[in-house]
Formats: structure tokens, sequence, C-alpha cells
């Protein structure tokens, strides 16, 4: 093949300005928009005024219970904590509830079907798919997959799919020869741009591609390596854009494929089983200020350029320098100047998950740090105070591992001492009894719902499966939890004293984890493990409360090697263990799904955004 014979490898440039956009001084005020909800104010008062309640009452049975021998520093400090971990586990557990509420009855359809689109479509779409030191292979077998199902979607002529590299040079380079391959007999255009340097990370890689090619696309899809959506999504998509010009960016909610360690598999079982409820509920609350996960999203291509062009934070990093956890706070801005933001639940949106714990972790860890720094953005001017909420969330969600660890840590000094504490005497019934519906009550909601319609049902394997699988995936959770725990508490104090996080290419396959390699990583673990086990042995009361959470700290080796091994994850699907719905690739809009999801039309899809999201 000679080069003359290879097409373009970018279009002519179109740019378009992206300013830098400021946190303070004169901003434009939000404004509302014509797709917003009604009554939204009210649903997020109900959900507000209902953790309240739960927290507030949690707390005062708490206090009484501390209060027998009289309140002294370490009581208050119990008290301060308790009370908005409680209240962080009430607000999930409300939402849950409410989402369950809503596809128990039929008011949600849930996944619904792809819709298709009104009437032909007018607007061009540029597919982005950011990629940085991936398997050349499996990105290419993507970018092929979905330029082939947009083609048969009927979006050939409209739609573009740029392959926008941030790999080394020696990678790129292999990078360039597949797409030479793809490119040449793919039934859309693809095209291919490598930058020599990652300035930004994939914000930055986004923007370049803005500022260059931006003004010639209406929309674009953003995409992770990891992506897949169908090209009915996309197009269904695209019609939703052209067809309610007040929405600025439409978020899908992803679902895990190609799951293949016991990790990924039991995850991939949780996130379809649990996840719905979770979503729907989210999706309630939100309406037209959700939340932008970086992926599987659609935007606004002209709105994004004018609202989201992030300066750098001053100081050093980890809490300055470059915004890391861009998505949620670009939401926030084209929310800011007047756009919605919608999220969708439908088919044809997955995502690859980290294959271990240990990779999750990575990835956990740069998230951290990146959901930190909303902290300093919280009072930029001009935000929607729903906006505000999703920064403080995701920020907040980073410090409840710290809060648990500490909590504990103060429990059992009481107990020690002699003091009067929840671990000793025991926690009143009533908040025992309410923090294990807490945390329980939304993965029993999820059964309900699963086992309530017999085609999904059959999805998920039939009746024992399910439950087989919920019987061994709650016993799991409990002990990936301390796991967790200690792991957000070490990024923590990693952040905190000035240990920034690296952006570097993501593991997505793995056989399986050595124990020398895993041991180093758990040091901190066991070793908590063991001094709690020694508490425990002092004072047997405390030692059996603690037992979950010392069974999790010690066993934490053993946990991360046989959950990273594709072996047992193979042989637990064998076994009709973690059975989930297979993906939907193709347009599934005509008739009902397998599953059990109920048909839709192009209408009903539009009609959703806005109306009853």
């Amino acid at each position: 093949m000679t080069t003359s014979t290879l097409p373009d490898r970018l279009p002519p440039e179109a740019p378009v300005a992206m300013p830098e956009q400021r946190f303070d001084g004169n901003q434009p005020a939000t404004i509302e928009v014509s797709t917003r909800p009604h009554g939204l104010l009210a649903k997020r008062l109900l959900l507000i005024s209902a953790t309240a309640v739960i927290g507030m009452q949690a707390s005062t049975d708490v206090r009484y219970a501390l209060s027998v021998d009289g309140n002294d520093p370490l009581d208050i400090a119990v008290l301060a904590l308790f009370l908005p971990l409680l209240s962080w586990i009430a607000f999930g557990f409300v939402s849950s509830l409410v989402g369950f509420i809503k596809l128990i009855t039929g008011d949600h359809p849930g996944f619904a079907p792809i819709p298709e689109p009104i009437g032909a479509l007018h607007q061009r779409t540029a597919i982005l798919m950011p990629v940085y030191n991936e398997s050349v292979e499996d990105i290419f077998a993507r970018v092929e997959a979905m330029a082939t199902s947009v083609a048969t979607a009927g979006g050939a002529g409209l739609f573009d799919f740029f392959v926008l590299s941030d790999s080394s040079e020696l990678h790129g380079k292999r990078e360039e020869e597949a797409w030479a391959q793809l490119a040449t007999v793919a039934p859309i255009k693809i095209y291919y741009r490598r930058r020599p340097e990652n300035v930004g990370k994939k914000p930055g890689n986004i923007a370049e591609w803005v500022r260059r090619f931006g003004g010639a696309y209406a929309h674009m899809i953003v995409l992770d390596a990891d992506s897949m959506m169908s090209g009915s999504a996309m197009v269904g998509m695209a019609s939703i854009m052209e067809n309610k010009p007040s929405v600025g960016l439409l978020q899908t909610v992803p679902m895990i494929i190609n799951a293949r360690t016991f990790f990924q598999r039991w995850i991939q079982f949780a996130t379809y089983a649990y996840g719905p409820i979770a979503s729907a509920g989210l999706l309630w609350w939100s309406g037209s200020e959700a939340v932008f996960w970086g992926h599987n999203a659609i935007i606004r291509t002209k709105a994004f350029a004018d609202c989201c062009g992030l300066p750098e934070l001053p100081g050093k990093a980890p809490f300055g320098g470059h915004i890391q956890s861009h998505d949620v706070l670009e939401a926030a801005l084209l929310r800011r100047r007047g756009w919605a933001v919608h999220m969708v639940m439908i088919d044809g949106s997955y995502e690859e998950y980290p294959p271990t714990i240990i990779h999750h972790a990575i990835r956990d860890r740069r998230w951290a740090q990146g959901n930190l720094q909303h902290l300093r953005l919280l009072d930029a001017v001009g935000l929607h105070w729903t906006s505000r909420l999703h920064l403080f969330m995701g920020a907040s969600a980073y410090l409840t591992s710290p809060a648990w660890l500490l909590l504990i840590l103060l429990e059992t000094s009481q107990s020690l001492l002699g003091r009067q504490n929840l671990l000793a005497a025991g926690p009143p019934s009533s908040v025992l009894v309410l923090t294990v519906l807490l945390l329980f009550g939304p993965k029993l909601m999820g059964i309900v719902w699963v086992l309530a319609d017999n085609a999904r049902r059959a999805s998920f394997g039939g009746t024992g499966a399910v439950l087989k699988s919920t019987l061994i995936e709650i016993p799991l959770a409990i002990l990936l939890a301390p796991v967790v725990m200690v792991t957000q508490t070490k990024a923590l104090f990693g952040i905190l004293f000035g240990i920034p996080s690296t952006w570097t290419p993501q593991t997505r396959e793995v056989d399986s984890l050595a124990f020398h390699d895993i041991l180093p990583k758990v040091r901190e673990h066991i070793m908590l493990g063991l001094i709690l086990l020694a508490a425990g042995y002092l004072d047997p009361i405390t030692g059996l409360w603690l037992s979950p959470v010392i069974l999790g700290l010690l066993s934490a080796p053993l946990l991360i090697i046989y959950t990273s091994s594709a072996h047992w994850g193979d042989r637990a699907h064998a076994r009709g263990y973690f059975t989930v719905p297979p993906p939907v690739i193709n347009d599934a809009a005509k008739g009902n799904r397998p599953d059990g999801g109920s048909a839709t039309t192009p209408d009903d899809a539009v009609r959703r955004v806005g109306n009853s999201t």
C-alpha cells in the first residue's frame, strides 16, 4: 500500500475558540432550561429531608447510648464522625429506594431500547476516542466494530471517528499502521492524530481537538479507550440532541463488558443487579443538572467550547495544576451557562473494568486526587447548587474511608480504656437494624427488581443463579470494604503529603497476581488487622463486633490473588455464578428486549429527556 492511496489522516481544520473559564468575578448566572423536569426542587428537598431525618434519629440514639457515663471529648468525636457517615449511607439508600419504586412500578423503563432517529439527521457528529499507550489491537478492533455499527445504523454520512493519541512515539507508529489498514476499508471516515506531548492529559487532548476541528461538528461523542457503544445508541443520541436544542450534554449509564477475572465478573454482576436502581434514583433527582462521567456521552461542541475551557489551578500538584476530574466540573460549567445536562439509561453503552483490586486501586487513587481538587471549586461563581452538590459528593466519597477508620480506632480505644462505647455495650438495636438496612437494602431491592420479571430473571441465568450469585457477592463485598477503607486512606494521606498521582496506561487484561507482588501493597492492611485482632483478644466483645473488619484486612492478600484470576472467573461463570444479560450491540429498538425491558418509540426516548428523567 502506498502513501498516496491512504485517506487523509485529518480533515481540514475548523477552528473554534475555547476560552479559559474563571471561577471568580462576574460570570453568567445559572439559567433555567426548557427540559427541566417538573417538581425537581421538591424531589431534591424530599431526598435531603429524608436523609437528615434518618441521620438525626440514629445519631440521637447513639448519643443516648454514649451518655450513660457522661460525655467526654472522645464521645463527641464519635458523634461528629457517626452523623455524616450514616447520613452518607442514608442518602444513597433513599436515592436507591426511589429508583427501585420507579423501576418496579414501571414508571421508569430502566435500560430502555435504543432510540431510533426521529426523522433524518442533519448535523455532523464526531466520535472521539482518546488513547494513551493502550493495546493497539484492542483499540482498533473497537474502532472497527463501532464504525461498522454506526454505518449499519445509518450514520455513515454524518459521523466521523477520531482516534486522539497521546501515546509514545514508538507506540504511535504501531497505532498509525493500524489506522492505515482500517481507514482504507472502514465504512465511515476514521482519522488519527498523535500529540507529541500529552499536555493536560485527557481534557487537554479533547480541548486540542475542539480548538482545531470542533467548528465542523455540531456534536461530539466522547469515549474512553475501553468504551464500546452501538451505532444505534450513537445515532439515537444525536437525534435527541437535534430535537432538544437546549441540551448541552447527554450522559449514558455504561455497563461492564468483557469481564474475565473473578473480580471483573463479581463487579459486573453487582453493577447489572444493583446498579439500575441507583441509576434510576440518580436520574430522578438530577434532572437537568446531571453529571458527566467523562465518556460514553454526547456533547454539543460549540457549547462545550464556550463553557469548558479549563484553567490550571494555582499552586502545585496534587491540589494545584491541571484539573484531573474534569468531567463533573465540565457538566457544572455547561449548566452555569444555561445548558441542560441530562442522563439517559439506554442499551448499547459499555465500558470495561479494571481486572484486579490492585488495578482498581490505582485508578481510584487518580480519581481521589481529582475529586479532592473539587473542594477548591465549591464556591465557584454562578454554579447551580445541584452542581455544587455533585462536586461535594465526589470529594466526600474519598473522605468517608478515613472517617470510618478513625471511628473504628476511636471506638476501639474507648473499649480498651473501659469507657462506655458502641462496641463494648453493643450499638442500640434500632441503630444496628437501621445500619444493616441502609447498607444491604439497595442490594435486596436490586435482586427483587431482577427477579420480578420473567425475561429479566432468565437473562441473569434464572432464580437459582441470581440467588447463589448474591449469596457469594455479599460476603465478598463485606471482605472488600475494609480493604478499600485502608487503601483509600493511604491514598488520601499520600495526596495530603503532596504526592501527585501519575497518568499511566491502564492494564486491561490480567490472568493472575503473585503473592510476592501483592504483599508489599497490603502491609498496612495486615498490620491494622493484627492491631485490631490484639484489641479483640483483650476485649472479646469488641473483637466480635470488629470481626468482619479484621477478617477482611487479614485475608486481603488471598482476596486479591484469587479474585485476580481469570481461571477462577471462568470457573465461576461456567458454574452459573455472576451471569448477566448479554450486551446489546445491534439495534434493539424494535419489539421487546431479551432482558424484559419494554419497547419504546423514538418520540418516547426524546420525551424522557426533560419530562420524566
